[in-house]
């Protein structure tokens, strides 16, 4: 509880750079997971540079942008009921994920040193199952978001269920794709 309490305060006082390092510890955290207890990697096969990765996106990319975005929806959809809710996820989801996908995945791409062309290629052919596993959980997840976490919550919250499925969501999930490029 103690530990409770200092997160919060530290996110009170620094509310930019405690969710930074907490949608960067949270991505580390899932691909550890994902590594030793879904792809039962072990601890010689651990692929620390994949960790390392996610760390960085989800501090340089994924906190900064997630957390931009909700700053703007909750200006453009003031309030906290079930209807504002649901407006804010239908816009999420039908602007913002297609949108925060298209770019993700090149980014992915582009850290595992796949050249442009290859990129391009990865996107092409990975965007569409990345975008309808995305609607298989999101928008629950999502509307359970906008009603019942503050804002100041909402990396967290959009950030962790992502991760701890990062390797596995119904056979196959856009990370996992990312992070092992063919």
């Amino acid at each position: 509880m103690a530990l409770w309490r200092a997160y919060q305060r530290a996110l009170a006082a620094h509310p930019w750079k405690v969710q930074v390092l907490t949608a960067g510890s949270l991505m580390g955290l899932g691909d550890i997971i994902s590594q030793q207890l879904v792809e039962r990697r072990g601890l010689q096969e651990h692929q620390t540079g994949r960790t390392l990765t996610m760390v960085s996106l989800g501090c340089g990319f994924v906190a900064p942008v997630l957390g931009g975005w909700y700053k703007v929806l909750d200006r453009l959809i003031p309030g906290t009921t079930k209807v504002d809710a649901l407006k804010k996820m239908l816009l999420d989801q039908g602007g913002f994920a297609p949108c925060f996908l298209g770019c993700f995945l090149p980014l992915m791409g582009t850290l595992n040193g796949l050249s442009a062309q290859d990129n391009w290629a990865k996107l092409r052919r990975d965007y569409p199952d990345a975008l309808l596993t995305n609607y298989y959980l999101w928008p629950a997840v999502q509307l359970a978001n906008f009603y019942l976490v503050p804002l100041h919550y909402r990396n967290c919250s959009r950030v962790s269920p992502t991760d701890l499925l990062s390797s596995h969501y119904g056979g196959s999930c856009f990370y996992n794709s990312c992070l092992h490029p063919t």
